[in-house]
């Protein structure tokens, strides 16, 4: 088992003040050619593409914990039962995914939409045997909705319940978006939601190591928009509007770069706290949300299956297939290492 850097005094104070207590850590014993016999104590965390928003149906109905929308059939359940008929079983302890979770969520309690209530910090989930975490989030603390509305006047005018939030300055015209991102005012303001997003990667690697033996396998975002932006410009077999709507064809390229900057971020925060790290934008170019009948990403205004609202740019089925495939095979080599 691989030996970890000691975490920083500081970080370490201010988790503990966060969870009021000290816990012990024990680290499990491991074999290094063969998976646990018994079943690994797992905790998934994350946002919407963890608990795979827009798939139905969705856990806690009745409850306000459903507005999470989590899904039952989340890539945290498939991968489970895909690992379980390898032989590799896990023991969930918990999955406390939950849509619109920012990065601090980890360590903060996350209100519920329509003020009904708020869920715990998802690091309260983690127990002195969990041995594995794993988990995407990052997205919205990047503002990826935001940026989006930024782009669209068709998200700009849409209800609050299909288009969430702001854009990032509602008084650029969403026609210019590519120059706002690139040279405007969008530019600083992405920068620097990068650097609050490096920092905060780190403090969620401490705070896992801190509280738990676990290992973590953290997991990125699938791939949005092609190499070959043209494809967006036709409506999947079905649709009526194209993959992201009205956003402008030079917006494209500008949006994938960003989302490939974040992915290249969380895979050297990973590499650099000896964390495990998933690639799903690596593998998903073919995938996206314009590849038609292959696509494994709903578009933003094409209808999800949860009644009148969209999938806003989140896997489908295929796409949440595609991430319980590569998050399981992440999961067996972390625990056979």
């Amino acid at each position: 088992m691989r030996t970890k850097t000691a975490p920083r005094p500081r970080r370490l104070a201010a988790a503990a003040v966060a969870l009021g207590s000290c816990l012990a850590l024990t680290v499990p014993a491991g074999t290094a050619t063969a998976a646990p016999a018994d079943p690994a104590p797992t905790v998934f965390f994350g946002d919407s593409y963890t608990a795979n928003f827009g798939i139905s149906p969705v856990n806690d109905m009745g409850e306000p914990r459903m507005l999470c929308f989590q899904a039952t059939e989340n890539y945290p359940a498939v991968a489970t039962r895909r690992l379980a008929n390898k032989g590799v079983p896990l023991k969930v302890q918990s999955d406390v995914s939950c849509g619109g979770a920012l990065l601090e969520h980890f360590w903060r309690e996350q209100h519920l939409p329509f003020n009904m209530g708020e869920v715990p910090a998802q690091q309260d989930a983690l127990k002195h045997d969990t041995q594995l975490a794993v988990g995407s989030i990052g997205g919205n603390t990047l503002g990826f909705s935001a940026i989006l509305k930024q782009c669209s006047d068709q998200l700009r005018n849409a209800s609050e319940q299909i288009a969430p939030g702001e854009p990032v300055d509602a008084d650029s015209p969403a026609g210019q978006c590519a120059a706002f991102f690139t040279d405007g005012y969008g530019k600083d303001w992405l920068d620097d939601r990068f650097s609050q997003i490096e920092f905060e990667l780190e403090n969620l690697f401490d705070r896992v190591e801190f509280f738990s033996p676990a290992k973590l396998v953290l997991v990125g975002y699938p791939r949005l928009v092609p190499e070959n932006t043209a494809l967006c410009r036709t409506p999947a077999p079905g649709q009526t509007e194209r993959p992201f709507a009205d956003i402008p064809a030079d917006a494209l390229p500008v949006l994938d770069q960003v989302q490939k900057r974040l992915n290249d971020l969380m895979k050297k925060a990973a590499a650099d706290s000896e964390n495990d790290f998933v690639d799903l934008y690596g593998v998903t170019g073919s995938n996206t949300a314009c590849d038609g009948a292959n696509r494994g990403i709903g578009g933003v205004l094409e209808p999800s299956r949860l009644e009148q609202i969209p999938w806003f740019a989140h896997p489908n089925e295929k796409g949440r297939d595609i991430q319980a495939e590569h998050v399981a095979t992440a999961i067996e080599k972390a625990l056979t290492r």
